[in-house]
Parts: structure tokens; C-alpha cells; sequence
């Protein structure tokens, strides 16, 4: 398998690229660009984030196996004070792309390896499409990394989730996410607002005299000044109104439809989960939380979208190290994880129950060398 953006035996063999697409611009009312997705969905969204970190942290916390003490090190050194493992996990969720520049001494040995910020990184490719270098944005300064050194070998790593419509990068959760979130963020600001207004619906103030007459101008003024500095906002929830002149004060219910809005915020927190792969019940939202379904649901986030990233990041991070760690790999240890140590048992149990199997074909079998 040849590493993306490699040359490959004959450059007339590869077949053209489309030039990368851009994350910027706005469509209908989501915000449709990175920046503005992060502030509104993992900066202000509870749902969202938590969703995030529990995905991204538990890929950096497993175990790891490595064909080498060196590389193993390597990776699960922090770089910039940041855990390697965790910081490509949680932009790859985010962004979709995961950058690792390889940075290495004048010997040409690699000494650190480090995640760039995905949205700062443009791809800069050739007459045919193909990545010859990377740019690196910071406000008005541009630096170019290119995709590989003098050797040959990987200057940057480049990893990335599946995109259909795009050669160059990868599609993150935040799109798919962002209506969800949106509803989820307009729900909790409506609550708020329900707060601060005692935590009832709006009324109205009826002048109701008996005659007919309407309100004098300046009398309906005065009262609707007295009204605000009095009555709204939360610190005055509860208090007392003393109302003369043929006022009277008529509550306003919510009907069924208004109500609704509660179902449709649940409804959209299980969009984010969904988004994002996490079972909804891990992260607190309204459902069976029975402890057997939390442990099912637990085993699931691990084997459905913990363990296939951290495998992603991995795999390809072993890749781009060939050339400085020949027949390199890097994999999560299954046996050192708790949460799939019922996995681990019921294998062995029906392994040693199976007399047709030689030891050396059941230790193989577990894993055991």
C-alpha cells in the first residue's frame, strides 16, 4: 500500500486529483465553517463535547504494542505538551484530517512527533493534483512544510477520515452534527430565558376599565417603564404586582406545541451522540440505563468507534515511519483493556473447551507467543 502522496514506480500510472476542497462559506442557517462548527458545538455544547472526549481520551489512554521500544516511545511521548494519540483523535472527529509533522535531528533521526492544527494546513499539489507540500497558516505567516524530506521519506503525516467529494480531505462529524447542535444550543438558550423570567411563560396585562375607554399614552408608557425595571429578569422572580385602574393580569400556557420543544432537544442530543458514534446512555441522556445495557453500551463504544480510530491513527502513524523503523506497527493492546475483558474470558473459555485445537493453535489463538 503506498503512502498518500508517495511517488509511486511511473508518475504517468497515477490518475489525476481534483484540487481540495475549502471548509469555508455558509449554507442556510448552520454554521458551516470549522471555526464557527468548534465554537458552537464542542465549545458550547455539552452533548457535543463530552461525545468528543470520551472517544478521543479513551483512544489515548488504551495500551499500546509496538514493533519496536523506540517507536512505542516515540508516540507515546508528549509533544508541545500535547498526548499525541488524543490530540489526532480528537481533530480527526473534529476536522477529519489529522496532520503529524516528523520532525527529526541533523543525524536524520525522528525525535518528535507532532499533531498541526488541522485548520491551519492547506495541501499544496501538483499539475496532477498530487500533495507535494503543506502549507501552515498562522494569521499572516505562511510557512511550507514539504510532504517528504531529502530521503524520501514522510516530512508530514497526513491522516484522514473518508471524504466522497473531496481528494484531498477528510469529512469530520461536525457537519453531520451541526442542525443537531444548533436545536440543542436554541433549547437550552430558550430555557434560560424561561429562568430568567421565573421559569414562567409570558402574560399580559389587560385594561379591562369597565367603559370602553383605551389607556391614555403616557399612562401606558409609565407602566410599561415600571414593568421592566420591576418585574423582568430574574431577580425579581416571585415578586409582588399591585395593579389598579381596571388592570388585570392574564397568564399565558404553553400549549402542547410549545411544550414539544423538550422532546426535540432530547431528540436532537441523540443526533449529536449518533454523530459522533457514542452510545446515547454514556453520556447521560434519557433512556434504559440499566446496568447490563450501560455495560453493553460501553463494549460497543469501544469495539464500534474508539478502536477503529485509534487503529486509523495508528496504522497510518506506522506507515509514515517505515523508513526510519523498518516493518514498523503500532497497535492498540486488546488484552490490557478493561472494557473488553468479558470479551477476553468467554474467547478463552471456548478456546480451552475446544479439544481438537493443539496448545500452540490456542495460544495463537488468544494471543499468547
Amino acid at each position: 500500500m503506498k503512502w498518500f502522496g508517495r511517488k509511486s514506480v511511473r508518475e504517468g500510472a497515477r490518475p489525476a486529483l481534483s484540487r481540495a476542497g475549502s471548509f469555508a462559506g455558509s449554507v442556510g442557517e448552520w454554521p458551516r465553517s470549522y471555526e464557527a462548527q468548534v465554537r458552537d458545538a464542542y465549545c458550547h455544547n455539552p452533548v457535543a463535547q463530552r461525545a468528543v472526549k470520551l472517544v478521543a481520551e479513551g483512544a489515548g489512554s488504551a495500551a499500546l504494542k509496538a514493533s519496536d521500544p523506540a517507536l512505542l516511545a516515540l508516540v507515546t511521548a508528549r509533544s508541545g505538551g500535547q498526548p499525541l494519540i488524543e490530540t489526532l483523535a480528537a481533530q480527526l472527529l473534529l476536522h477529519g484530517n489529522g496532520y503529524v509533522q516528523v520532525l527529526a535531528d541533523d543525524g536524520g533521526a525522528v525525535r518528535e512527533l507532532y499533531a498541526l492544527r488541522p485548520e491551519r494546513v492547506s495541501v499544496e499539489p501538483d499539475a496532477r493534483g498530487w500533495p507535494v507540500a503543506y502549507r501552515y497558516k498562522v494569521g499572516e505567516r505562511v510557512a511550507r512544510l514539504a510532504a517528504e524530506d531529502g530521503g524520501g521519506r514522510p516530512a508530514v503525516i497526513h491522516l484522514r477520515n473518508f471524504s466522497p467529494i473531496d481528494d484531498h480531505y477528510g469529512l469530520g462529524c461536525l457537519g453531520a452534527a451541526s442542525g443537531a447542535v444548533a436545536i440543542h444550543n436554541e433549547a437550552a438558550r430558550w430555557n434560560k430565558a424561561l429562568l430568567d423570567n421565573a421559569a414562567r411563560p409570558s402574560g399580559a396585562l389587560v385594561h379591562d376599565p369597565g367603559d370602553g375607554s383605551a389607556m391614555p399614552a403616557d399612562q401606558f408608557t409609565r407602566l410599561k417603564r415600571e414593568m421592566e425595571e420591576g418585574f423582568a429578569g430574574a431577580a425579581n422572580a416571585g415578586r409582588p404586582m399591585l395593579l389598579e385602574g381596571g388592570l388585570k393580569w392574564q397568564a399565558m400556557s404553553l400549549t402542547p406545541a410549545d411544550m414539544d420543544f423538550v422532546g426535540l432537544k432530547a431528540a436532537a442530543a441523540r443526533d449529536i451522540a449518533l454523530a459522533f458514534g457514542v452510545p446515547a446512555m454514556l453520556l447521560g441522556l434519557p433512556g434504559d440505563a440499566a446496568y447490563a445495557n450501560y455495560r453493553e453500551a460501553n463494549r460497543a463504544l469501544w469495539r464500534l468507534a474508539i478502536l477503529p480510530l485509534a487503529d486509523k491513527i495508528l496504522s497510518g502513524i506506522a506507515e509514515g515511519l517505515v523508513g526510519w523503523f523498518p516493518g514498523a506497527s503500532l497497535a492498540v493492546d486488546l488484552d490490557a483493556l478493561t472494557a473488553l475483558a468479558e470479551d477476553r474470558e468467554r474467547l478463552w473459555a471456548q478456546v480451552g473447551a475446544a479439544p481438537f485445537l493443539s496448545d500452540d493453535e490456542k495460544r495463537e489463538m488468544v494471543g499468547v507467543k
